[in-house]
């Protein structure tokens, strides 16, 4: 599990603004809270869960017990509704703090987590788009764990495609809409950990326009009422290559029995309210990334401290005694790897939860708080994207990295890792494929507000860069090696936003210039050169508070500790990107001049 004093470092040092005083002794009590119910309840489970897979007996889906046991433990604690407001049945807490706690919770056991999550985003959704008698019906039963969520959007035929669905939602005199059609990969999609599951549904009615502007939104129970079933039906379970406790299916409404729904938002703009589920989905696919690739560093550090075999390769008597693998130099670096990945991901991912509460209306706030929100639902928006897929990336080749660690033992079921990698292995697929999330940065995000997102994310990391130079300006005596490692840090960041100022303009003049194949055919680096851009940034961000917090002479190991990973990140992962920056400038087209038949 990750650790609370890292999560405290983030919530309360890096990110010490975004909570006041009485705050924070809130956060640190929920914390612990959530860590207990996570070690108790959830990682035991973790490897049952994997190994007991969901199966279909007398036409229910069986799980483990303990799952229904973790959540209603997590939904009794108020974790189901902690960042609703309290009108809604929540408590009101920071989106912030939710996912810190989040991350706890993913990191001892991902599959019990994503019932919960998928709970909170339809919830959400429904919050923001359903009627009042929505809200009043659905939003009690879902923050109280008695109805789960889910999110019904591909289908057997079109997959990420969905402007190709074929689910049809006919109006009924009543209001009502009768649906008919089936959806594939619908995670949680039945269970009977819950009295009922809300299916939101993308379907099309029967005039609509063809395409993703025919599309609407349908909130579809499992249960009209208690006992009497709404023509949902099990089709079947897909078996998967991790995320196993999560049980997976293939729905079908209206096959036999009438299913019927009502009609969430506005006709026809289904795709942009699920969006907002599907984007808070994204940032809470990083978190899992984050979450996975943190549990294997933990256990991968806890072993290498642990395993003794060979000897230091300046003293190679075998008569010595056997040393500590980290203490080998290629054991060190793989750690050191990992380390810099997951905290600058896990960092990244709580950024983007902050922005979330940033961009939120505050009740009789001033004026200017309508530009502040702005601007972080602009940077929200850049962000999301990398944030789904850059820990994705990185924090599966951490996980690959603990299993390296272990050697082959970390190869086999008898430790966690290979599990851990497993369930990584979905994060650069679901809530949108890697190279889905490459497009919509280059092809939209950079360009949202006229460039003007672009720009504000540029003018965040010049602060950023700014306050490094201050901080290393401050710094005498013994610090001088410190001063100069933040001085290069700082010249190194402003170096690459150039760089990579000039990468964005020249793709998006090739796509605007009517060469959109040649652009895009290089969204995917790009995607990858821009997020370890940016959690570059946020290491900087990282080292400035360390080397503050050392002036105190408390928890040294800890914060040297968070420089070191600084350094190893800016003088390894930073000139990756850049070389890659440097190789999108040449508008590379190989993949486009070869023809079909040479594959």
């Amino acid at each position: 599990m990750i650790p609370l004093r890292e999560l405290e470092f983030d919530l309360f040092e890096v990110r010490g603004d975004a909570l006041d005083t009485e705050m924070m002794q809130t956060a640190r009590d929920v914390l612990r809270a959530a860590e207990s119910i996570a070690r108790e309840r959830f990682a035991p489970y973790a490897s049952l869960a994997d190994v007991e897979e969901p199966i279909v007996v007398d036409g229910k889906v069986r799980l483990p017990a303990q799952t229904a046991e973790a959540l209603l433990a997590y939904s009794e604690g108020g974790f189901l509704g902690m960042s609703f407001p309290v009108s809604s049945g929540g408590l009101g807490l920071p989106f912030l703090l939710s996912q810190a706690c989040g991350s706890l919770f993913a990191s001892a056991n991902v599959a019990f987590q994503s019932y919960a999550t998928l709970t909170q985003g339809a919830a959400h959704l429904i919050e923001r788009f359903g009627t009042a008698a929505q809200r009043e019906r659905w939003l009690p039963q879902m923050l109280e764990g008695r109805s789960f969520g889910t999110m019904c959007l591909s289908e057997p035929h079109a997959g990420s495609s969905l402007a190709d669905i074929r689910t049809l939602a006919t109006r009924q005199p009543d209001g009502r809409y009768r649906l008919t059609g089936r959806k594939m990969w619908i995670s949680a999609g039945e269970h009977e950990l819950a009295d009922n599951i809300v299916h939101l549904v993308l379907a099309r009615t029967p005039d609509a326009p063809a395409g993703v502007k025919g599309i609407s939104l349908f909130l579809v129970p499992r249960y009209r009422a208690p006992g009497v079933t709404n023509g949902v039906t099990l089709v079947g379970l897909n078996h998967k290559m991790g995320w196993r406790g999560t049980v997976n299916t293939a729905l079908a409404f209206g096959d036999g029995e009438a299913c019927y729904g009502e009609l969430v938002g506005e006709l026809h703009q289904g795709l942009a309210c699920m969006f907002l589920m599907m984007n808070e989905a994204r940032v809470g696919v990083g978190l899992c990334a984050v979450s996975l690739g943190y549990a294997a560093y933990v256990y991968a550090l806890d072993y290498a401290r642990e395993r003794l075999q060979g000897r230091p390769l300046s003293a190679r008597d075998p008569a010595m005694p056997q040393i500590p693998i980290i203490r080998h130099a290629d054991v060190r670096r793989m750690l050191l790897a990992q380390k810099s990945w997951v905290e600058g991901g896990l960092d990244l991912v709580l950024y983007c939860a902050r922005l979330v509460d940033e961009a939120e209306p505050v009740a009789n706030a001033p004026t200017a708080d309508g530009a502040r929100r702005e601007r972080a639902a602009l940077l929200l928006e850049l962000l999301t994207p990398i944030a789904k897929s850059w820990p994705a990336e990185y924090c599966l080749e951490a996980n690959k990295l603990a299993i390296q660690v272990a050697g082959g033992a970390g190869y086999t079921r008898d430790l966690p890792l290979e599990r851990l990698y497993r369930d990584n292995r979905l994060n650069h697929i679901h809530e949108g494929a890697y190279g889905i999330q490459a497009l919509d940065l280059l092809a939209r995000k950079v360009s949202l507000a006229g460039g003007r997102t672009f720009d504000i994310w540029c003018e965040t990391v010049g602060e950023t860069i700014d306050a490094a130079r201050r901080r290393a300006n401050s710094l005498t005596g013994e610090a001088a090696a410190l001063r100069a490692m933040l001085i290069a840090h700082a010249d190194g960041m402003a170096s690459a936003i150039s760089v990579l100022t000039a990468v964005t303009r020249k793709l998006t003049a090739t796509a605007a210039a009517g060469e959109p194949e040649l652009a895009y055919a290089n969204a995917t680096p790009y995607l990858e050169a821009f997020g370890t851009v940016t959690v570059a940034w946020r290491w900087l961000e990282r080292a400035i508070v360390a080397a503050e917090a050392l002036k105190h002479g408390v928890d040294v190991d800890f914060y040297r500790g968070k420089i070191a990973a600084c350094r190893h990140f800016h003088r390894f992962d930073l000139p990756r990107a850049l070389a890659q920056l440097k190789m999108l400038e040449a508008l590379e087209d190989t993949a486009l001049r070869m023809d079909e038949t040479q594959f």
